[in-house]
């Protein structure tokens, strides 16, 4: 038996500015969220790339090719309700950030990490007064709770459009400082998605590709790099000054 797939039932899908922000029409219809919240979005960039997405839909409508809709939605319905709570299991990030661990061998991959990681945590040190320390090996080190506490506000510093794309860009790439460097524009999204996986790189240059892992890998790149795009659309300046 197929599974029952929602029919298209709009004709176009137009952004259009509201109360509040922006917002999107199907034909007459306000869209809403899954939870029936008004569907309205910070900026016109944004709004614009969800009517695209729905303009895009053919006669079903396909969630997994709506990647701008399915963001806006998670802002509202799921990071308002508990924002202070999602920027705390974030900032927790920094305790064990990716960069901070690194290998004792083989020398190739010490230097690949140094040449990549290093850069990224003096930039950190500098532009968001953290400076976090590097080990060797994959045992627990304890950073410095100044440190800590420094990244802490970079992150409660977001509203809950910004914290929902920064759920992605740390949780894809395992670090909370290339999360913060995504968020600043530190780097293009390609390059700092390269930067987390280092190690991952590493072993494919050794072994050889593994064709599962790889296309896993292209998923997540994909995700990375939209929420890299969505974080910049909806960026508040005045937050990173």
């Amino acid at each position: 038996m197929s599974e029952w797939k929602q029919k298209r039932f709009w004709d176009t899908a137009v952004a259009k500015q509201v109360e509040g922000g922006w917002g999107v029409s199907l034909d007459s219809r306000a869209l809403k969220t899954p939870v029936k919240s008004a569907l309205v979005v910070p900026t016109a960039q944004v709004a614009e790339a969800i009517a695209a997405e729905w303009n895009a839909q053919g006669e079903n409508i396909d969630p997994s090719t709506m990647p701008f809709t399915k963001t806006s939605n998670s802002a509202i319905d799921k990071v308002t309700p508990q924002q202070a709570e999602v920027a705390d299991m974030l900032a927790e990030y920094g305790g064990t950030d990716l960069l901070c661990y690194r290998a004792d061998a083989p020398q190739g991959l010490v230097d690949r990490q140094a040449e990549g990681w290093d850069p990224m945590l003096a930039w950190a040190s500098s532009r968001l007064d953290a400076t976090l320390v590097s080990v060797t090996g994959v045992m627990f080190s304890a950073q410095d709770e100044t440190a800590l506490a420094n990244l802490r506000a970079h992150v409660h510093a977001l509203d809950a459009f910004e914290l929902a794309a920064f759920h992605d860009l740390v949780g894809l790439s395992g670090s909370l400082v290339l999360g913060l460097a995504a968020a600043h524009a530190h780097g293009e999204a390609d390059q700092i998605w390269g930067l987390s996986r280092i190690d991952e790189t590493w072993q494919e240059d050794q072994w050889g590709r593994d064709d599962t892992a790889h296309a896993e890998a292209e998923i997540k790149r994909e995700a990375f790099e939209h929420a890299y795009r969505f974080f910049q659309m909806v960026r508040k300046i005045r937050a990173w000054r």
